[in-house]
């Protein structure tokens, strides 16, 4: 989780209530997904919620474990989920936390493994993946595009 500038780049910062219903719909699931977390190690939550090309949305939940390599970011599980049901475009992504260790206005955004995975998605399917990050605390979201969060990313492999 990391805070972005202010003054990012395409970076668009709204509160909750500026955001569309299917944005709504979208950080509500990750922020339910939460629920599911098995954190006893960080005792940060994470949900994710991703929205496929066809409207559909698949969330996921971290899951850790006393081996860290084995620990699974929330992110990484939705497009598991996802692709285990044969979804791989996805519209957008939305990141939600939990926890007491969080501050109430830390923005809360994939680390760069998910976001690997997920520009990998959206390079093999021709989507642009937009990604709702929201704060522990407040109804701010902070909104951009996997391209601003992750440049000069590196692609599959050619076949």
């Amino acid at each position: 989780m990391a805070d972005l500038a202010d003054g990012a780049d395409g970076v668009e910062r709204l509160t909750y209530d500026d955001l569309d219903p299917g944005d709504r719909e979208l950080v509500d699931a990750a922020r339910e997904a939460c629920a599911t977390s098995y954190a006893p190690y960080s005792g940060v939550h994470v949900g994710a919620a991703l929205r496929t090309r066809d409207g559909r949305i698949m969330t996921g939940s971290n899951v850790e474990n006393a081996a860290y390599g084995s620990t699974i970011c929330a992110e990484r599980m939705a497009v598991g989920r996802a692709n285990a049901e044969g979804e791989r475009a996805f519209t957008a992504v939305a990141v939600a936390a939990q926890g007491e260790r969080l501050q109430g206005d830390q923005v809360v955004s994939p680390c760069g493994s998910c976001r690997q995975v997920l520009h990998e998605m959206a390079a093999v399917t021709g989507t642009r993946t937009r990604v709702l990050m929201t704060t522990p605390g407040t109804a701010r979201i902070t909104i951009g595009s996997l391209e601003e969060l992750l440049p000069l990313p590196f692609g599959p492999l050619s076949r």
